[in-house]
């Protein structure tokens, strides 16, 4: 988990988290294939198709805190999304986006 999202994570509450977040990172995340950085892209890809842009907030983060994307690259995600999967949805994607690159600029000055 710690490598994917790119900062120290906990163990949740319950066997529920544990055995998700042990399936999903160390197999999924961990398969040979892909990149992170192309589970990534797929991932925002599908975060946008459905909405979630609460968990787009923090994949774009990790993208960003990971360097697997650049803020110039996420912004054009948002435009090229906004042509496949709605004009709202890829100006949702934008600020969601800018919103993460906000944070890690802010970051960067500080660290």
């Amino acid at each position: 988990m710690s490598e994917v999202y790119g900062w120290e994570m906990a163990d949740g509450p319950g066997l529920h988290f544990a055995h998700t977040a042990d399936q999903l990172f160390a197999e999924v995340w961990g398969r040979e294939g892909l990149t992170n950085r192309d589970r990534r892209l797929l991932l925002l890809g599908l975060l946008a198709g459905n909405g979630h842009t609460d968990v787009a907030e923090i994949q774009s983060a990790a993208a960003l805190g990971n360097g697997e994307l650049t803020p110039e690259q996420l912004e054009e995600i948002a435009l090229f999304l906004c042509y496949y999967a709605g004009w709202p949805v890829g100006t949702k994607m934008n600020t969601v986006f800018g919103t993460a690159i906000k944070n890690w600029r802010k970051s960067a000055k500080q660290g």
